[in-house]
Protein backbone atom coordinates (compact mmCIF):
# COMPACT_ATOMS: atom_id res chain seq x y z
CA UNK A 1 0.00 0.00 0.00
CA UNK A 2 2.69 1.91 1.06
CA UNK A 3 4.39 1.60 -2.40
CA UNK A 4 1.40 2.30 -4.55
CA UNK A 5 0.64 5.92 -2.63
CA UNK A 6 4.88 6.53 -3.70
CA UNK A 7 4.12 5.51 -6.85
CA UNK A 8 0.81 7.90 -6.85
CA UNK A 9 2.55 11.05 -5.68
CA UNK A 10 5.29 10.74 -8.08
CA UNK A 11 2.96 10.40 -10.94
CA UNK A 12 0.35 13.03 -9.41
CA UNK A 13 3.24 15.51 -7.94
CA UNK A 14 7.17 14.56 -9.60
CA UNK A 15 8.12 13.67 -6.37
CA UNK A 16 10.58 11.00 -6.40
CA UNK A 17 10.70 8.29 -3.63
CA UNK A 18 13.81 9.66 -2.15
CA UNK A 19 12.60 13.68 -1.64
CA UNK A 20 9.31 11.44 0.03
CA UNK A 21 11.09 9.86 2.46
CA UNK A 22 12.97 13.32 3.57
CA UNK A 23 9.77 14.83 3.88
CA UNK A 24 7.53 12.32 5.54
CA UNK A 25 10.58 11.70 8.04
CA UNK A 26 11.15 15.37 8.56
CA UNK A 27 7.49 15.42 9.45
CA UNK A 28 7.35 12.45 11.84
CA UNK A 29 10.46 14.38 13.36
CA UNK A 30 8.65 17.81 13.78
CA UNK A 31 5.10 15.83 15.51
CA UNK A 32 7.75 13.68 17.78
CA UNK A 33 9.20 16.72 19.22
CA UNK A 34 5.83 18.59 19.47
CA UNK A 35 4.42 15.83 21.41
CA UNK A 36 7.39 14.99 23.41
CA UNK A 37 7.79 18.31 24.98
CA UNK A 38 4.20 18.72 25.42
CA UNK A 39 3.92 15.86 27.62
CA UNK A 40 7.04 17.24 29.27
CA UNK A 41 5.53 20.57 29.76
CA UNK A 42 2.09 19.27 31.40
CA UNK A 43 4.48 17.51 33.59
CA UNK A 44 6.93 20.32 35.04
CA UNK A 45 3.78 22.87 34.92
CA UNK A 46 2.20 21.00 37.51
CA UNK A 47 5.58 20.78 40.03
CA UNK A 48 7.33 24.37 38.84
CA UNK A 49 4.89 27.04 41.16
CA UNK A 50 6.98 29.83 40.22
CA UNK A 51 5.99 32.21 37.34
CA UNK A 52 9.41 33.16 36.10
CA UNK A 53 10.86 29.38 36.54
CA UNK A 54 8.32 28.35 34.42
CA UNK A 55 8.80 30.95 32.01
CA UNK A 56 12.64 30.19 31.50
CA UNK A 57 11.88 26.92 31.75
CA UNK A 58 9.51 26.64 28.75
CA UNK A 59 11.37 28.92 26.74
CA UNK A 60 15.09 26.50 27.14
CA UNK A 61 12.69 23.35 26.23
CA UNK A 62 11.66 25.25 23.26
CA UNK A 63 15.02 26.22 22.35
CA UNK A 64 16.63 22.60 23.11
CA UNK A 65 13.65 21.43 20.61
CA UNK A 66 14.73 23.72 17.51
CA UNK A 67 18.60 22.34 17.98
CA UNK A 68 17.67 19.23 18.15
CA UNK A 69 15.29 19.51 15.51
CA UNK A 70 18.20 20.73 13.15
CA UNK A 71 20.31 17.93 14.34
CA UNK A 72 18.06 15.39 13.59
CA UNK A 73 17.27 16.72 10.22
CA UNK A 74 20.50 17.08 8.80
CA UNK A 75 21.47 14.02 8.01
CA UNK A 76 18.02 13.21 6.31
CA UNK A 77 18.81 15.49 3.65
CA UNK A 78 22.43 15.93 3.27
CA UNK A 79 23.76 12.54 3.63
CA UNK A 80 26.88 13.30 2.60
CA UNK A 81 28.78 15.63 5.16
CA UNK A 82 31.26 17.43 1.95
CA UNK A 83 27.85 18.09 -0.08
CA UNK A 84 26.28 19.62 3.19
CA UNK A 85 29.56 21.77 3.51
CA UNK A 86 29.46 23.37 0.52
CA UNK A 87 25.71 24.05 0.56
CA UNK A 88 26.22 25.60 3.84
CA UNK A 89 28.70 27.82 2.86
CA UNK A 90 27.35 29.31 0.11
CA UNK A 91 24.17 29.59 2.18
CA UNK A 92 25.73 31.66 5.11
CA UNK A 93 27.75 33.37 2.66
CA UNK A 94 24.26 34.69 1.41
CA UNK A 95 23.02 35.29 4.21
CA UNK A 96 25.62 36.97 5.57
CA UNK A 97 25.01 39.58 3.12
CA UNK A 98 21.12 40.12 3.06
CA UNK A 99 20.49 39.65 6.44
CA UNK A 100 22.98 41.25 8.59
CA UNK A 101 20.63 42.68 10.92
CA UNK A 102 19.00 39.75 11.76
CA UNK A 103 22.22 37.53 12.40
CA UNK A 104 23.01 40.54 14.70
CA UNK A 105 19.90 40.27 16.46
CA UNK A 106 20.78 36.44 16.50
CA UNK A 107 23.89 36.68 18.15
CA UNK A 108 22.50 39.08 20.54
CA UNK A 109 20.21 36.81 21.34
CA UNK A 110 23.09 34.05 22.72
CA UNK A 111 25.05 37.17 24.52
CA UNK A 112 21.71 37.68 26.26
CA UNK A 113 20.99 34.41 27.27
CA UNK A 114 24.89 33.46 27.97
CA UNK A 115 26.08 36.58 29.66
CA UNK A 116 22.78 37.66 31.15
CA UNK A 117 23.03 41.00 31.30
CA UNK A 118 19.37 40.90 32.14
CA UNK A 119 17.04 38.09 32.70
CA UNK A 120 13.34 37.84 32.71
CA UNK A 121 11.84 40.58 35.12
CA UNK A 122 14.77 42.71 35.23
CA UNK A 123 14.25 46.31 35.10
CA UNK A 124 16.58 47.85 32.33
CA UNK A 125 16.76 50.94 30.51
CA UNK A 126 18.33 50.91 27.11
CA UNK A 127 18.38 53.67 24.31
CA UNK A 128 16.21 55.85 26.52
CA UNK A 129 13.85 53.81 27.13
CA UNK A 130 12.84 51.83 30.57
CA UNK A 131 11.00 49.05 31.15
CA UNK A 132 10.38 45.63 32.71
CA UNK A 133 11.50 42.62 30.64
CA UNK A 134 8.52 40.67 29.80
CA UNK A 135 10.48 38.40 26.68
CA UNK A 136 13.41 37.43 25.32
CA UNK A 137 13.68 36.10 21.84
CA UNK A 138 15.59 35.01 19.22
CA UNK A 139 15.86 38.35 17.53
CA UNK A 140 14.37 40.72 20.20
CA UNK A 141 13.18 41.61 23.71
CA UNK A 142 10.30 42.65 24.53
CA UNK A 143 9.68 45.35 27.68
CA UNK A 144 6.56 46.87 29.17
CA UNK A 145 7.70 50.48 29.38
CA UNK A 146 7.58 52.41 31.87
CA UNK A 147 7.76 56.64 32.46
CA UNK A 148 7.59 58.28 29.38
CA UNK A 149 4.30 60.46 29.81
CA UNK A 150 3.90 58.74 33.47
CA UNK A 151 5.41 60.56 36.10
CA UNK A 152 7.66 58.16 38.70
CA UNK A 153 8.55 54.75 37.71
CA UNK A 154 4.55 53.26 36.61
CA UNK A 155 3.98 51.97 33.39
CA UNK A 156 2.61 53.68 30.66
CA UNK A 157 1.02 50.06 29.35
CA UNK A 158 2.94 50.33 26.15
CA UNK A 159 4.73 46.88 24.69
CA UNK A 160 8.35 48.03 23.28
CA UNK A 161 10.10 45.34 20.64
CA UNK A 162 14.04 46.23 21.08
CA UNK A 163 16.54 44.49 18.51
CA UNK A 164 19.20 41.99 20.54
CA UNK A 165 21.73 43.67 18.48
CA UNK A 166 21.78 46.62 20.49
CA UNK A 167 23.20 45.02 23.74
CA UNK A 168 26.53 45.09 21.40
CA UNK A 169 26.11 49.07 20.36
CA UNK A 170 24.27 50.90 23.36
CA UNK A 171 24.70 50.39 27.11
CA UNK A 172 22.46 48.70 29.10
CA UNK A 173 21.35 49.98 33.02
CA UNK A 174 20.29 47.10 35.05
CA UNK A 175 18.07 48.00 38.16
CA UNK A 176 18.01 44.04 39.23
CA UNK A 177 21.65 42.90 38.45
CA UNK A 178 23.94 43.86 41.24
CA UNK A 179 20.90 43.66 44.04
CA UNK A 180 17.60 44.47 44.18
CA UNK A 181 18.03 47.32 45.98
CA UNK A 182 18.66 51.24 44.62
CA UNK A 183 19.23 54.60 46.15
CA UNK A 184 16.83 56.81 46.13
CA UNK A 185 16.79 60.35 47.14
CA UNK A 186 13.65 62.44 48.69
CA UNK A 187 14.23 66.58 48.59
CA UNK A 188 12.78 69.25 51.47
CA UNK A 189 13.19 72.68 51.02
CA UNK A 190 12.28 74.46 54.32
CA UNK A 191 12.71 78.26 54.79
CA UNK A 192 15.73 79.71 56.50
CA UNK A 193 13.79 80.84 59.56
CA UNK A 194 12.55 77.11 59.69
CA UNK A 195 13.88 75.49 62.44
CA UNK A 196 16.08 72.76 60.66
CA UNK A 197 16.87 70.76 63.02
CA UNK A 198 14.03 69.91 64.27
CA UNK A 199 12.84 69.22 60.89
CA UNK A 200 16.33 66.95 60.35
CA UNK A 201 15.43 65.21 63.46
CA UNK A 202 11.26 64.41 62.43
CA UNK A 203 13.21 62.92 59.14
CA UNK A 204 15.32 60.36 60.57
CA UNK A 205 12.66 59.60 63.15
CA UNK A 206 10.61 59.01 59.99
CA UNK A 207 13.45 57.11 58.32
CA UNK A 208 13.72 54.59 61.33
CA UNK A 209 9.97 53.94 61.68
CA UNK A 210 8.99 53.71 57.87
CA UNK A 211 12.14 51.90 56.10
CA UNK A 212 13.53 49.58 59.25
CA UNK A 213 11.77 46.98 57.98
CA UNK A 214 13.88 47.08 54.70
CA UNK A 215 17.09 46.80 56.75
CA UNK A 216 16.73 42.87 57.03
CA UNK A 217 16.59 42.43 53.61
CA UNK A 218 19.49 45.08 52.85
CA UNK A 219 21.96 43.42 53.97
CA UNK A 220 22.16 39.65 52.46
CA UNK A 221 21.36 41.41 49.00
CA UNK A 222 24.99 43.37 49.27
CA UNK A 223 26.55 39.99 50.41
CA UNK A 224 24.77 38.49 47.05
CA UNK A 225 26.10 41.49 45.21
CA UNK A 226 29.81 40.72 45.94
CA UNK A 227 30.29 37.47 44.49
CA UNK A 228 29.84 38.71 41.32
CA UNK A 229 30.96 42.73 41.40
CA UNK A 230 32.52 44.70 43.96
CA UNK A 231 30.11 46.56 45.54
CA UNK A 232 31.51 48.81 48.44
CA UNK A 233 28.53 51.23 50.36
CA UNK A 234 30.19 52.91 53.98
CA UNK A 235 26.53 53.76 54.80
CA UNK A 236 23.84 51.89 54.39
CA UNK A 237 21.32 53.06 56.83
CA UNK A 238 19.03 56.00 55.62
CA UNK A 239 20.21 59.23 56.08
CA UNK A 240 19.29 62.79 55.88
CA UNK A 241 21.79 65.51 54.17
CA UNK A 242 21.95 69.66 54.55
CA UNK A 243 22.27 71.69 51.99
CA UNK A 244 21.77 75.66 51.50
CA UNK A 245 19.99 76.73 48.25
CA UNK A 246 18.48 80.42 47.05
CA UNK A 247 15.00 79.56 48.11
CA UNK A 248 16.18 77.71 51.80
CA UNK A 249 17.58 74.94 53.45
CA UNK A 250 17.50 71.35 51.51
CA UNK A 251 17.03 68.19 53.58
CA UNK A 252 17.75 65.33 51.30
CA UNK A 253 16.52 62.03 52.76
CA UNK A 254 18.70 59.15 51.39
CA UNK A 255 17.69 55.21 51.46
CA UNK A 256 17.47 52.11 49.67
CA UNK A 257 14.34 50.84 48.41
CA UNK A 258 12.94 48.15 45.89
CA UNK A 259 13.58 49.30 42.06
CA UNK A 260 10.02 48.97 41.73
CA UNK A 261 8.87 50.39 44.62
CA UNK A 262 10.45 53.30 44.76
CA UNK A 263 7.29 55.44 44.21
CA UNK A 264 5.49 53.45 46.80
CA UNK A 265 8.46 54.49 49.50
CA UNK A 266 8.54 57.75 48.39
CA UNK A 267 4.58 58.15 48.77
CA UNK A 268 4.74 56.96 52.26
CA UNK A 269 7.57 58.78 53.44
CA UNK A 270 6.08 62.01 51.82
CA UNK A 271 2.88 61.85 53.43
CA UNK A 272 4.33 61.53 56.94
CA UNK A 273 6.39 64.31 56.47
CA UNK A 274 3.19 66.15 55.40
CA UNK A 275 1.77 65.12 58.46
CA UNK A 276 5.01 66.06 60.93
CA UNK A 277 5.76 68.84 60.02
CA UNK A 278 1.85 70.48 60.19
CA UNK A 279 2.45 69.55 63.65
CA UNK A 280 4.66 72.50 64.52
CA UNK A 281 4.46 76.19 63.67
CA UNK A 282 8.28 76.71 63.20
CA UNK A 283 8.93 74.44 60.25
CA UNK A 284 7.75 75.77 56.93
CA UNK A 285 8.18 74.52 53.44
CA UNK A 286 9.95 76.59 51.13
CA UNK A 287 9.08 77.90 47.41
CA UNK A 288 10.51 80.43 44.57
CA UNK A 289 8.87 83.81 45.50
CA UNK A 290 9.18 86.92 43.59
CA UNK A 291 9.11 90.43 45.34
CA UNK A 292 8.16 93.47 43.29
CA UNK A 293 8.70 96.91 44.65
CA UNK A 294 8.05 100.08 43.68
CA UNK A 295 10.33 103.19 43.62
CA UNK A 296 9.08 104.83 46.59
CA UNK A 297 8.77 102.24 48.53
CA UNK A 298 12.46 100.99 47.98
CA UNK A 299 13.76 104.44 48.69
CA UNK A 300 11.76 104.33 52.41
Amino acid sequence: MFQEGSQWIFETFRISQSLQYRIAATLIVIVSLFLVRRVILSVFRSKIQDVKKRYSWEKSSLYFSYVLFILIVIPIWFRQLHVFGTFFGLMAAGIAIVLKEPILNFFGWVYIISKKPFDMGDRIAIQQVEGDILDIGFFEFTLLEIKNWVDADQSTGRIIHIPNGLVFTKPVMNYNQAMNFIWHEIPFMITFESNWQKAKDILLKIEDEKLKALSSEIKPEIEKANRKYYVEYNKLDPTVYTRVKENGVMLTLRYLCPPKQRRNYEQIVVEETLRQFAKHADIQFAYPTTRFFKGEEYNK
